[in-house]
């Protein structure tokens, strides 16, 4: 990533001392750490309230099997301030589901914040609310952008007015500091950072295909070919579709 954090010319959201709410979204299938990365950064801002929202009531486990557990439905849930969408192989299932791709149009015409987190861009982009905007995500994916419409930025964070993404997994945390420096300022950001001591510093540094070892690199892809296909070809698909909204 050429930058940590890129905020866009669009007007971006602004200090606020009025309580706020955050939805997170959860599904099965999903890569946890998008959620409760983010959640260990957004439960900490002063005055904020979390929910978490499942399409049903339901546990949902993760795609290493972590049981997650929603506090209300898609349907019962209202508007919040913040909404969180995750990515995961569990999207691809929820690219056509128009409950879930409902919560996220509504929240983005009623120019509320919305958050996502690595392959979560990809319900974004289904939801066709990243047309001529500014984002980041997952390196695996992030040539899929195109498709939607939007513009792809080299960066680990983006601030595009009301849309802030996350590059993959674990920049979700970069993503939820930047969320709380705007709205709370920087040094509640801060404080939150060094409470959860969030100081990277790897072992390895294999953690993009520029710097991870060649073979690493290729076991990686061999592995995430069938699920990159299956993002490929829906893309491709909604770009066609949606061709006459895009020019």
């Amino acid at each position: 990533m050429s930058v940590p954090l890129f905020v866009s010319e669009r007007s971006k959201p602004k200090l606020s001392g009025q309580p706020l709410s955050v939805g997170c979204l959860i599904f099965d299938q999903m890569d946890q750490i998008d959620f409760t990365g983010p959640f260990e950064v957004l439960s900490r801002m002063p005055d904020t309230t979390i929910q978490i929202i499942g399409k049903e009531v339901k546990q949902v486990r993760d795609v290493q099997g972590l049981r997650l557990s929603p506090d209300v439905s898609i349907a019962e849930t209202g508007i919040f301030d913040v909404l969180l969408v995750p990515g995961g192989y569990g999207q691809q299932a929820l690219m056509h589901d128009e409950e879930v791709l409902g919560l996220i149009r509504k929240h983005v015409q009623r120019e509320k914040l919305l958050f996502s987190v690595c392959t979560g861009a990809l319900l974004c982009g289904a939801a066709s609310v990243l047309l001529g905007r500014q984002v980041t995500t997952h390196w695996s994916t992030r040539h899929l952008m195109q498709y939607y419409g939007a513009i792809l930025v080299d960066a680990r964070v983006v601030v595009d007015g009301n849309l802030i993404s996350a590059a993959g997994v674990t920049a979700g945390l970069d993503g939820a500091l930047a969320l709380v420096s705007l709205l709370r300022g920087d040094a509640a950001a801060q404080e939150i950072q060094l409470a959860i001591e969030y100081s990277p510093n790897p072992i390895f540094h294999s953690g993009t295909p520029e710097s991870a070892p060649a073979e690493v690199l290729e076991t990686f892809q061999k592995r995430y070919e069938l699920i990159g296909t299956a993002r490929e070809t829906e893309a491709m698909r909604y770009a066609v579709t949606n061709r006459h909204e895009q020019h």
